[in-house]
């Protein structure tokens, strides 16, 4: 797997990762009152609050691994030579390969166009040479 792909696997981790701890926050989080209007929230147990305490913990270390990983795959992307002007450089030519290829492919496309308007000449005309050897009825 290239490192383009794997940095966006990364990211897709990462997205994964903060969104269960979000959901897992939310959904496990003790209830508060809102405002003297409300009744009070049902008491929470010693064994909830204890669960609960440890759970942002080991989710921020997993957001944190993930995102150490994908700044060590950042790390790892190869480094410019010669900077922007080598870049543009670089483009400019693989722009150039890339229309010379375009040119070919469509000169090649053309070419099977051509044999296959042949093809369907010659079927034509084989089909028609059949059915006028059918002897009628």
């Amino acid at each position: 797997m290239d490192i383009i792909s794997q940095l966006q696997e990364q990211v897709n981790t990462i997205a994964a990762l903060a969104f269960n701890t979000f959901g897992t926050l939310q959904r496990d989080a003790p209830p508060v009152r809102l405002s003297p209007n409300y009744p009070e929230p049902p008491p929470v147990t010693a064994d909830d609050s204890s669960k609960f305490a440890e759970q942002p913990k080991l989710l921020s270390a997993s957001l944190v691994k993930a995102a150490k990983q994908f700044d060590a795959l950042v790390a790892a992307l190869p480094l410019s030579d010669g900077g922007e002007e080598a870049q543009l450089k670089r483009i400019a030519e693989l722009q150039a390969e890339n229309d010379t290829v375009g040119q070919e492919l469509q000169r090649q496309l053309e070419a099977a166009e051509n044999e296959l308007k042949q093809v369907q000449e010659l079927f034509s005309q084989a089909a028609d040479n059949c059915l006028n050897l059918k002897k009628p009825d």
